[in-house]
């Protein structure tokens, strides 16, 4: 479903979508100054869906952390129905951040920004713009930047691809050593170089790496 033009005149309607009353409470009363007004708030899916549908607010500011339900679930189902989307969320990790944008928010702004950050984010979605929090950003641009499968192969020498193989089977070093007839010391010697050649830090960093490499 295409995503309906906002009417420009009057403040932005929101809906909000936390299980936490307080939370609710405050944000409504830190945007009606701010010209956002919160025509609804739910704690549940089944409510946020059923306010979505009847009111048809600008955004939906979603957390979420939805008590024992999926926030991420209900970005989904909004997005089918062609909302504008907007995450507020505790989680500042990579992987929330990803997921999403993936399921079809717009914007991404943790609780730990200041909230003339949120207020800015939620006039950028409304108008049916991207909007990334400071911290949202950083963590995004702290994620190591994974090359291709081929590039592994053309950075990597022989000896390191058969330790990075051998890694991302979960082998540990004295099997990687044994199976490779070398010592311990010398595998830890190639962790270290690939690591650097591929720009990770940490053996449970290099580890994650290589088994995701070899699920590809």
């Amino acid at each position: 479903m295409s995503i309906e033009p906002r009417d420009t005149e009057g403040p932005i309607r929101i809906l909000l979508v936390d299980d936490h009353p307080a939370i609710r409470e405050g944000l409504a009363l830190l945007l009606a100054p701010e010209g956002i007004s919160v025509c609804a708030d739910a704690s549940t899916t089944a409510h946020a869906l059923v306010c979505a549908d009847s009111l048809r607010p600008d955004v939906a500011l979603i957390d979420l952390s939805l008590g024992g339900e999926d926030g991420l679930a209900l970005v989904a189902a909004l997005h089918a129905r062609g909302m504008r989307l907007l995450v507020y969320s505790m989680y500042d990790d990579v992987k929330h951040v990803k997921d999403a944008f993936a399921a079809g928010a717009l914007g991404y702004v943790t609780k730990r920004e200041l909230h003339r950050v949120l207020v800015d984010a939620i006039r950028a979605v409304a108008t049916g713009g991207r909007f990334v929090s400071p911290n949202a950003a950083l963590v995004l641009a702290e994620q190591p930047i994974e090359p291709p499968a081929q590039d592994i192969d053309r950075l990597l020498s022989d000896q390191e691809r058969q330790v990075y193989h051998l890694l991302g089977q979960g082998e540990g070093t004295q099997k990687i050593a044994d199976a490779m007839a070398i010592s311990p010391r010398t595998v830890e010697s190639y962790y270290a170089r690939i690591q650097d050649k591929l720009h990770l830090t940490g053996m449970h960093a290099l580890r994650r790496h290589a088994i995701a490499h070899e699920r590809q």
